[in-house]
């Protein structure tokens, strides 16, 4: 096949057209926006009418916004011992995180390692929250102040989780939560105050702005968190640096698109994401597609744009490199492991045997998705299906 077909949003959304607009005209900005000229001030104009726009995605006011450059760092700012509520100075003595989190929340920001404590998540991925609580209780009895990270919805099985119930719980118990949404803004209502997070955090390239920018969100101005890079007091203390005007432009014209398009989102991606898992049972019957069973509990389960399967016998390694040369962009979860394929920390904590993590492969698709592309990928799929199982046969596919 000529064109290319790319199904692997949840690694990265194309850029929309909206943004691609906003960040050329950004390039004629030339000032500062810290500077107190004209020049500046335009700059200073793009940024605050982007830091409005990413708040109503996540129904936060616009100062609470804090620019990063991505969700890494964004993570990384929330993850601290030192964050001050209130009249609440307290140091955070520990950091509880779901054993399903992104790397970049599971390195436990700046707590250390002896600080980090992991809660469970069942079979199908949901973070156990009797297991939170039976970690918290200690700490809730001792006095000690502590944060909570728990993911919005999960970046490779696309599973979503009980975030307001975790909410009541730590807050119950006198500690604040941190959300990480980066994979659900924009897919899914993402209010801060109705899933009840303190602190979140959302990246522009996953909702179709640029890479390279993301925001911490915070649910109130009396939390204040400990800066990270400390500069000239930009986004007001809170992240030192002079702002990424083209990128934050981007990310602000993307959180506009995103937010409009969100109540029709789901609707044709959910349609074709049946079809697909469908047909790849029909492929293989052994597939085991993860999370799935939770949709007969609520369709609103998974995000509807995420399928994380596998074909025992079928190493996942060797299906990305076929399926890649065949014309089609996939994946076997996170992107973030430098390009190379592991094993996914995500199974193993939902008890997935090794060899069988080993098949699991991530299709990820969105509004630009087509049938006719489904279709070509399907009809690709089945051939190699045949194709690696006749190798696995031989003892040439290990």
């Amino acid at each position: 096949m000529t064109a290319r077909v790319y199904l692997d949003w949840n690694a990265t959304a194309p850029l929309c057209e909206a943004a691609k607009a906003a960040m050329t005209a950004a390039m004629d900005v030339a000032g500062n926006p810290s500077s107190v000229h004209g020049e500046g001030r335009a700059a200073r104009k793009l940024v605050e009418g982007a830091r409005e726009n990413v708040a109503a995605l996540v129904g936060a006011e616009p100062r609470n916004v804090v620019f990063t450059s991505g969700g890494t760092e964004a993570n990384t700012l929330a993850l601290t011992p030192r964050i001050i509520d209130g009249k609440d100075a307290r140091i955070r003595e520990a950091l509880l995180i779901s054993a399903i989190e992104h790397p970049s929340v599971g390195s436990g920001g700046r707590f250390a390692k002896e600080q980090i404590q992991t809660f469970a998540v069942n079979a199908n991925g949901v973070a156990d929250l009797a297991d939170l609580q039976t970690k918290i209780a200690p700490l809730q009895a001792a006095g000690e102040a502590f944060l909570v990270s728990l993911m919005h919805a999960n970046n490779e099985t696309g599973v979503i989780q009980p975030v307001r119930e975790a909410a009541d719980i730590v807050h119950a118990a006198g500690g604040l939560l941190h959300v990480d949404a980066v994979q659900s803004a924009g897919k899914i209502p993402c209010d801060i105050r109705a899933l009840g997070a303190d602190l979140l955090t959302i990246s522009a390239h996953k909702i179709g702005g640029p890479k390279g920018v993301g925001a911490l969100i915070k649910a109130r101005e009396s939390l204040v968190v400990a800066p990270w890079l400390n500069g000239g007091g930009q986004e007001r203390g809170a992240r030192g640096g002079t702002e990424n005007v083209i990128g934050i432009s981007g990310f602000g014209a993307a959180a506009t698109a995103s937010h409009k398009n969100l109540p029709s989102y789901g609707t044709d991606i959910s349609v074709l994401r049946s079809t697909l898992e469908a047909a790849l049972r029909a492929i293989a019957p052994a597939t085991v597609i993860y999370g799935a069973a939770l949709d007969a509990l609520r369709s609103d389960s998974r995000l509807s744009n995420t399928t994380l399967f596998a074909v025992p016998g079928i190493k996942a390694e060797i299906a990305l490199i076929a399926m890649d040369l065949a014309g089609f962009a996939i994946s076997s979860g996170s992107a973030c492991s430098s390009g190379k394929v592991a094993a996914s920390h995500v199974l193993k904590a939902m008890g997935v045997a090794d060899d069988l993590a080993a098949c699991a492969i991530r299709l990820s698709i969105g509004p630009a998705t087509t049938s006719a592309e489904i279709e070509a990928f399907l009809a690709a799929w089945s051939k190699q299906v045949a194709n690696l199982s006749n190798k696995e046969k031989a003892g040439l596919a290990a």
